[in-house]
């Protein structure tokens, strides 16, 4: 039954419509499942990784530092993807995400994840489009919170 709600929530995953029902079965019985507890970060920025995650149950938070200052820069839910950006770059985390209540995810390691992506460029292709419109609102957030700092210094040297 869980492994059935795992396939579930990988069809109900943009990135993942369109492959073949028992692709999505390999891909669920390869993910891990690891749960989280309120405030508990799942990836914190600048952590090196490997992994990937699937949000099975619950929400997080992404929060972004910049200048000494974290903010909110999005609200994760069910069947949303997060980490694959430095899973895919191997590249330090870009941001943290912390479990907003009890969270539950299905993570994904790197070797499993570019098998699938070589066979279904459907799916890399809305991997990209994820990453793209991911990395569109952290800018404008990096932007409002550089402006913020900014005026923040202004009045301070006006003082």
């Amino acid at each position: 039954m869980k492994f059935e709600a795992e396939v579930a929530a990988l069809q109900r995953t943009p990135m993942f419509q369109g492959v073949d029902a028992s692709r999505l079965r390999l891909l669920a019985f390869m993910g891990e499942d690891r749960s989280f507890r309120d405030g508990e970060f799942v990836v914190q920025q600048g952590d090196m990784s490997d992994n990937a995650y699937l949000i099975l149950d619950g929400a997080a938070d992404v929060i972004v530092e910049f200048g000494g200052e974290s903010s909110v820069v999005a609200k994760l839910g069910d069947s949303e993807v997060f980490g694959e950006m430095a899973m895919l770059c191997e590249t330090p985390r870009t941001a943290s995400v912390q479990a907003r209540g009890d969270l539950r995810t299905l993570c994904f390691e790197r070797e499993g994840m570019l098998r699938l992506l070589r066979e279904f460029p459907e799916m890399a292709i809305e991997m990209s489009r994820s990453l793209a419109q991911r990395l569109e609102r952290t800018t404008a957030e990096l932007a409002r919170m550089r402006s913020k700092a900014h005026a923040a210094e202004k009045s301070e040297a006006d003082s």
